[in-house]
């Protein structure tokens, strides 16, 4: 007698369970009207006083191409791309987000598409306070109408505003002051905001990179890049790019331009008024891939979008304030700084205490390699691929920022962020704790 065959399903092993591999990266992204995003680029040459953002705002945000007849560039994923672009940039990135959700019960986040610092750019002179606060007011006004809203009261929303933090910081209703109340208004704060520079002293504000030149839309042209900063020759010690800050008392600019005039090996790119070699993406990137070390002083503000570029160039940035790298781009830089750069106090150069030179000679040649092997490392996560295409395994800024707001999300719903004052956020960021820090006399600040 035969033996009866066994079934298929007795002798079958299960099917593997299906694996979601979005599960906890889903974002949900808001279909805003029209007027908070795309009739702004619509009207472009309404968008700055002094600029004609129009260019700006081709190739998806990316502006015109940059001609390398100089040979500076490698490839032709290089733009001429506006420092104020990043609202655009990134969401034409985030429609290329591979875990997009219409199921906002999915998402692990909400992202916001208005684009702030385009909106805030277009009155912040000659306009009163009003007309600065009324696109912002409307979007919440929108928000808060929506049901996503309620479910956390905006504390999983998060928006890119693409200026500096205090253009959307103002405390008063003084038709003198600055900016608009995006950032201090209840709803505002419930969201993460991303800007090009954060405070040191508030929770809701999180620093993101200025966007560069470099915008990858494959795998390869970022390695070759890589390779290329490794092997180019650097006969520059340290150079500067940049101009005086006469209206700024304590500004170091005259000091830093002093010191690279009287130094051989030093290289300066001085800035004024007008056309200069520091509007001509080859003219700097040039003199970066030149230089050992890059100076990035402060400016008129904390930050300069000159850090990344110099960092693209596989530059080592030496700063003079801790404000203007270390407590800002917390997702994306390392947290032991000395690794990647140098910290020179402002203090000590305003005090005529130090010569730059003498201080970066004093590096041996392991060290040079060994910090430059690291901005060179690091240049993947600090530049924004292009929107038009998808990387297929390297991390670009945009992918760190999206983890990085996730992680918040997530510790905000688990009840995992800690309670500190306000003020002292930019310790909670640089060491994870409060408390006396080494840095606290750059920071002094008794009131918001």
């Amino acid at each position: 007698m035969a033996t009866p065959m066994a079934s298929p399903s007795m002798d079958s092993p299960p099917p593997p369970p299906v694996v979601d591999r979005c599960s906890g990266r889903y974002i949900y992204v808001h279909d805003l009207p029209g007027r908070f995003n795309s009739d702004m680029i619509s009207r472009c040459r309404t968008l700055s006083k002094w600029t004609d953002m129009c260019p700006f705002v081709s190739n998806a945000g990316l502006g015109p191409r940059i001609n390398n007849s100089e040979g500076v560039f490698y490839g032709t994923q290089w733009y001429a791309t506006n420092q104020f672009a990043l609202e655009l940039i990134f969401h034409n990135r985030m429609k290329q987000y591979e875990c997009l959700t219409t199921n906002s019960s999915l998402a692990s986040a909400i992202f916001v598409p208005f684009y702030a610092g385009l909106d805030i750019g277009r009155y912040l002179w000659g306009y009163n306070t009003s007309v600065r606060d009324a696109t912002s007011r409307d979007l919440i006004r929108w928000l808060k109408s929506r049901p996503e809203w309620s479910t956390m009261g905006g504390r999983d929303h998060f928006m890119v505003a693409g200026r500096i933090t205090w253009d959307f910081r103002r405390l008063t209703d003084d038709e003198d002051d600055w900016g608009s109340k995006l950032l201090v208004i209840p709803e505002g704060k419930n969201m993460t905001v991303l800007v090009i520079e954060s405070s040191p002293w508030h929770k809701n504000d999180f620093g993101i990179p200025y966007p560069t030149y470099f915008h990858p839309s494959k795998d390869s042209e970022v390695q070759l890049w890589q390779e290329r900063m490794r092997r180019i020759r650097r006969p520059w010690l340290f150079s500067f790019a940049g101009a005086p800050r006469p209206n700024i008392t304590d500004s170091i600019r005259n000091e830093i331009i002093g010191q690279c005039r009287q130094s051989r090996r030093c290289k300066l790119l001085q800035c004024d008024s007008g056309r200069s070699k520091c509007h001509s993406p080859s003219s700097v990137m040039g003199m970066f891939q030149r230089s050992i070390f890059c100076l990035q002083p402060q400016g008129d503000s904390y930050t300069r979008r000159s850090t990344f570029d110099a960092m693209v160039a596989g530059c080592v940035p030496v700063f003079f304030h801790p404000g203007s790298a270390y407590v800002q781009y917390v997702w994306h830089l390392p947290r032991n700084h000395s690794e990647y750069s140098v910290l020179v106090s402002e203090d000590e150069v305003r005090d005529g205490k130090v010569r730059i030179e003498e201080v970066l000679g004093r590096f041996g040649k392991n060290d040079v390699v060994a910090m430059r092997e690291e901005v060179i490392r690091m240049i993947p996560r600090l530049v924004y691929a292009d929107p038009r295409s998808r990387l297929e395994t390297t991390k670009d800024a945009f992918d760190v920022t999206v983890e990085g707001v996730i992680q918040r999300v997530d510790d905000m719903k688990g009840g995992r962020v800690p309670e500190f004052s306000e003020l002292e956020s930019w310790k909670y960021a640089v060491a994870g704790r409060g408390g006396q820090h080494e840095w606290d006399h750059f920071f002094n600040r008794t009131t918001q």
